[in-house]
């Protein structure tokens, strides 16, 4: 059992530091993402044809006109004005989409995982502690 303790200290203490050192930071950097996001929102728009591309047409929610031509070519069936839902980012409305807008996670999840790793591997060399070697 003593040789078990023995090897397992030093490995819980390298995975503590490779657990918090880069998990918190990635923490700390998806929250300040999250702060700085703005708000999606949606409005009843139309799609339209201009030259040769499609294009949307809304009014937001302090009732200001919004075009925008989208970098998809306007095919035989776009040519119409057709009613549509746009998709828009509060802060930009440049920034739309006729489908919903996907947040990626990825900077949250790495650090709960690399975190709550941290967070293990030091309740594990405390319990380390408990057996004498």
């Amino acid at each position: 059992m003593a040789g078990t303790v023995d090897v397992l200290g030093p490995i819980l203490e390298m995975m503590t530091w490779v657990g918090f050192v880069p998990g918190v930071p990635l923490l700390i950097s998806a929250w300040i993402i999250a702060k700085r996001c703005c708000v999606w929102v949606t409005a009843d728009g139309e799609r339209f044809a201009a030259g040769g591309f499609m294009g949307l047409h809304w009014v937001d929610h302090a009732d200001e006109e919004h075009k925008v031509l989208l970098d998809i070519p306007a095919t035989e069936g776009t040519i119409e004005p057709r009613a549509v839902v746009v998709h828009y980012d509060v802060c930009h409305p440049s920034r739309c989409s006729l489908k919903p807008p996907h947040h990626d996670n990825t900077v949250l999840i790495l650090g709960w995982i690399l975190t709550g790793l941290g967070i293990v591997s030091t309740v594990g060399g405390f319990v380390l502690l408990l057996f004498p070697s």
